[in-house]
């Protein structure tokens, strides 16, 4: 499969509709054979007028496009503008907004807002626990504009959902020379950070901290070292100058590209971010691009769902 290198050479790859299935293809099946995503029959035919492939095998909905199934689907944008749309996301240090991709793709702002919030949903990475091979800083930061310029409309509705002043709280776990991991919390009690910290940080890991006394009471034990930031903020090899580091280009993101982040869509900017930085330096532009589409499989967000999330409203 010819991948290309640079945002002008995607462009002009897939803005071929052929390059766009042949690409779809190999990155959906690893053998490169086209499977009904209704019934699993390899008996299917390509419709070339149609671009569109029917099974074979008597069922509902026997036609179907290579979008059924992943992030794509239902979706009337063609894949020479999702494609390029991906790729700017995944490279684009700072984030591209709505109405940048809106203006370079030309479709609508609402349009190119579900568009990435689809490609933000498939950048979300898991992977495997930290503290296994190396250190892990542990730190939160707050996200959220100050009280004095907010509207008394959107104070409420801020302070509702986030129960800790007015600013959205996001808490990260960063092994020292690998990958991190964040997650906005409620609250820094130690019902809300003890499971984020179980699930990401492997049992009686080294981590280092700040001073905050949570960290000493979390269900799952760990092997504790603290920089008290009131005195210093270097000790040797304590500090978390490493996920600082992060809350950086997070909130560089947020604020000059992003300008403005409903608190319930925080997560997904966050993992957005997350996704970029744990593939800094193991991938370049097109390695990314190929990493994001390898995980566009099983995955939908519909709008009505990306709109309706519990407390936007």
């Amino acid at each position: 499969m010819e991948t290309p290198q640079t945002l002008l050479e995607a462009v002009k790859h897939f803005s071929n509709p052929a390059n766009c299935r042949e690409f779809m293809i190999a990155v959906r099946w690893d053998d490169g054979i086209v499977r009904c995503p209704y019934c699993g029959s390899q008996n299917v035919t390509f419709l070339a007028k149609a671009n569109l492939y029917n099974c074979n095998t008597k069922h509902a909905k026997r036609k179907f496009s290579l979008k059924v199934g992943t992030i794509f689907e239902d979706s009337p944008i063609g894949l020479d503008k999702w494609l390029p749309a991906a790729w700017l996301l995944v490279n684009c240090k700072n984030g591209v907004s709505s109405y940048e991709l809106a203006r370079a793709l030309g479709i609508t702002q609402k349009a190119a807002w579900h568009v990435l919030h689809r490609i933000r949903y498939a950048m979300t990475d898991t992977g495997l626990k930290l503290g296994i091979n190396a250190p892990v800083e542990c730190d939160e930061t707050f996200v959220g504009g100050k009280v004095k310029n907010m509207h008394k409309s959107k104070l409420d509705k801020t302070m509702a959902y986030q129960g800790s002043g007015n600013k959205a709280i996001v808490m990260g776990m960063l092994e020292r020379g690998g990958k991190v991991k964040a997650k906005v919390i409620a609250t820094r009690k130690k019902h809300h950070m003890s499971p984020v910290m179980t699930a990401s940080v492997e049992a009686g890991a080294h981590i280092i901290t700040d001073e905050m006394t949570t960290y000493a009471s979390l269900e799952t034990s760990y092997h504790r070292e603290i920089i008290n930031h009131a005195c210093e903020y270097v000790n040797g090899h304590i500090h978390t100058n490493g996920i600082e580091n992060f809350w950086a280009l997070l909130k560089r993101g947020l604020a000059g590209t992003y300008i403005s982040v409903e608190p319930i869509h925080l997560d997904a900017y966050v993992a957005e971010q997350v996704f970029r930085y744990n593939h800094r330096e193991d991938c370049n532009d097109a390695g990314r691009f190929i990493q994001v589409m390898s995980q566009i499989t099983g995955k939908r967000l519909t709008y009505d769902e990306l709109t309706q999330r519990q407390g936007l409203n």
